[in-house]
């Protein structure tokens, strides 16, 4: 037997989630054990699963097996406390572990543990009555049946996200419960893009054999459970019919996901590529040699590098990201009952469609015709009608937020509004211009936001009459999917106008990062810096292939090019002017550039848009532009460039308040960049290459976050 007891005292002050059981007798006259999960907090502090967590339910379910076999009970099931299952290990501790030795420890404590709820003698049931992550899900997996709550709002194996991989019997039961293209779904795409299932999603997947509401959750799984117990139900599995066709199938599926990870994430990430092979071997190994495996991979990622710097962004993401540095009271903020939205276009309507149905409360936007603005309500319109297509809204639902959105010309139908926030042409005075119309209707206490992505809040303010009312509400695009508001806090904006930012940012699902007024704000001037160099290299010569070569090391999820394709070479052009112009001697500007927003192309693509290349046109463009006797740069030379580059840019960032604190330069790239999680960040990186001490002499972290460098 292994000896846990170096695991155990790893976490002396580890939130142990115990284990309560109480015997239920069912209708049919059997004996249900419900074991419930809770830590003793609310319903914020989800359960997590850590040593002495799983070592006392271990031994609950060694307890529960001795009943069972003595005939005192016909099976065992376990629930969350309310609101919440469980949201899998401790990252924060689990990130401490010291060696391999221990993460092997870990991981066969978790298999010993979760595997018992398939071998106690009598079936055993999960009942996921809420938030299931990671560990969460996999109890489940290694149970008999499952049921699942409507209402669980996140539900999935986030792990190779994590730098590490699903280990306590996810890689290999679930391909084995819903088929290995579900699965590859549950385990690679959606962690890697962060999304999660809902409640009817895990019932559709096959993963739960039965959902209920949440009004009677509980009588109903007991119910249904009662009837699988007494042979009344027949549990009948999406995966089961048909297992020779979908195993044909396993090796082709694990091949389309190999290229499709090696386009999305490169080949740097470790945990992914040990996900799909853990999946692969499950088509025909037993489930013993499958949790060796499993013990073997998470033993190997958990003490390694890109771990340690994963549990770093998470616990920015998890922790930082709901305490924003620098928020003022909440009790400050305005109670918004009316939204104003400057403009129609398509920017704008992405706003109205987000603030109707998040907040609840009325809209109207406004343009400069009514043609304009009647085609800003059809967008709008259209976006409800899809959420209704898809079931995740209700006919009823749809009608009301469709009565709750008007349109107008008449800046007067703005007098109640308490937020109105603009969406209008990039320039200075086309904002002023919109301000200064809408103003004279408002209350002297209605809040002004303007979405410039790095115009100076300051400078669109200067006409105002309350000037102190504005803040900066910058949106990163897609509106509804990216999760990042950078609040800009102009020199005059007042805690009033800045806590009632803070709170609506919360209210749409978003994460706010509060910001000193200056160019470019934090990410903006981040990737200014980033394409900046990237297209003076260009215009020196150096080949576009030497460029994403160099700067592929920081694991951004795509190369300068394809980004500057993705957010318009226009508006690239645009963010590169605006840094040259407040820092000309360390932002370049690209006149190379500015002809080739002019063309409207840098990449060439097929005709389903998929990229082929560089435009030969874009990339004469660009040979004008190469200046006479220009030296290229090689892969070391700009890699070393961009690195100290970035390093010297943060750190001035940091010594002029832009932010509180490296962490929060991190948390905005992470959210609003794409810095993946097993880079632990920008600045953990950069003192990991050596650029910060090459660049001022010290470290941003002390001591160095570890991770791949």
């Amino acid at each position: 037997m292994t000896d846990f007891s170096k695991l155990l005292a790893l976490d002396p002050d580890e939130v142990v989630t115990h284990s309560f059981v109480r015997d239920i007798r069912l209708p049919s006259g059997k004996t249900l054990a419900l074991i419930t999960l809770d830590n003793g907090k609310d319903y914020t502090r989800p359960n997590t699963l850590g040593p002495n967590t799983l070592h006392e339910l271990s031994g609950v379910l060694d307890r529960l097996a001795a009943r069972g076999a003595a005939k005192e009970i016909d099976g065992v099931a376990v629930i969350g406390k309310p609101f919440g299952f469980a949201a899998g290990a401790d990252l924060s501790k689990v990130g401490e572990i010291p060696d391999r030795e221990t993460g092997l420890l870990m991981a066969r404590l978790g298999h010993s543990t979760l595997g018992k709820l398939s071998e106690l003698g009598v079936p055993s049931f999960v009942f996921y009555n809420g938030l299931a992550l990671g560990g969460g899900v996999e109890i489940g997996l290694n149970a008999t049946y499952r049921t699942v709550d409507a209402s669980v709002p996140m539900f999935g194996l986030p792990e190779v996200m994590l730098g590490i991989v699903p280990g306590w019997g996810g890689a290999w039961l679930l391909p084995n419960l819903i088929g290995v293209e579900n699965a590859l779904k549950v385990i690679e795409s959606n962690a890697l893009r962060r999304r999660f299932l809902r409640g009817p999603e895990v019932f559709e997947l096959g993963i739960a054999d039965a959902m209920f509401g949440p009004a009677n959750f509980l009588e109903e799984s007991l119910r249904w459970a009662d009837g699988v117990l007494s042979g009344s139900i027949k549990v009948k599995r999406k995966n089961e019919p048909g297992r020779i066709e979908r195993l044909a199938k396993w090796d082709i599926a694990i091949g389309i996901a190999e290229k499709q990870l090696k386009d999305a994430v490169g080949e740097t990430p470790l945990s992914p590529y040990r996900a799909l092979a853990l999946i692969k071997a499950a088509k025909n190994t037993d489930k013993q040699t499958g949790f060796a495996a499993e013990d073997a991979a998470l033993a190997d990622l958990i003490s390694g590098d890109q771990f340690r710097a994963s549990a770093y962004a998470f616990d920015l993401t998890q922790k930082r990201a709901k305490r924003p540095a620098g928020a003022p009271d909440r009790q400050l903020a305005r109670t918004v009952t009316k939204v104003g939205i400057l403009g129609a276009g398509l920017m704008a309507s992405q706003f109205a469609f987000l603030f109707v149905r998040r907040l609840q409360v009325p809209v109207v936007i406004t343009d400069l015709d009514q043609a304009r603005v009647d085609k800003g309500l059809g967008y709008i319109r259209d976006h409800i009608d899809e959420r209704l297509a898809k079931g995740r809204i209700s006919s009823d639902e749809a009608n009301r937020l469709k009565a709750l959105v008007t349109g107008t010309t008449d800046k007067k139908d703005f007098a109640d509004c308490d937020w109105v926030i603009e969406a209008v042409f990039e320039e200075v005075g086309v904002k002023q211009q919109v301000f200064g119309e809408v103003e004279q209707y408002l209350a002297e206490d209605a809040v002004l936001a303007t979405n410039t992505s790095s115009l100076s809040v300051d400078e669109i303010g200067a006409k105002l009459r309350h000037p102190e009312r504005l803040v900066g509400f910058h949106f990163f695009n897609p509106v509804a999917v990216m999760p990042l508001i950078e609040v800009v806090k102009a020199p005059k904006t007042n805690d009033a106008a800045l806590a009632t930012a803070m709170e609506i940012a919360k209210k749409l699902g978003k994460n706010a990062i509060i910001t000193k007024d200056t160019p470019g704000f934090i990410v903006n001037r981040i990737l200014a810096k980033l394409l900046g160099e990237a297209m003076h290299a260009v215009e020196q010569g150096t080949p576009f292939d030497t460029v994403v070569e160099a700067v592929k090391p920081l694991g951004l999820p795509m190369d300068p090019f394809v980004l500057l394709e993705l957010v318009g070479l226009r508006v690239g052009a645009h963010v590169l002017e605006t840094h040259h112009a407040a820092f000309p001697e360390r932002f370049f500007d690209s006149p190379a550039l500015d002809e080739l927003a002019d063309y409207g192309h840098l990449l060439e693509k097929d005709a389903k848009g998929k990229t082929k290349g560089y435009d030969p046109k874009a990339l004469a463009i660009v040979k004008k532009h190469t200046a006479p006797g220009a030296t290229p740069f090689t892969v070391e030379q700009l890699r070393a460039r961009v690195e100290d580059g970035l390093a010297d840019e943060i750190h001035r960032m940091l010594e002029d308040g832009v932010v509180s604190a490296p962490e929060d330069i991190d948390l905005a790239m992470i959210l609003g960049a794409g810095w993946p999680f097993i880079m632990g960040g920008a600045t953990p990186y950069l003192d990991r290459v050596g650029a910060s001490e090459r660049v001022f002499g010290d470290t941003f972290h002390h001591p160095p976050v570890r991770g791949v460098a």
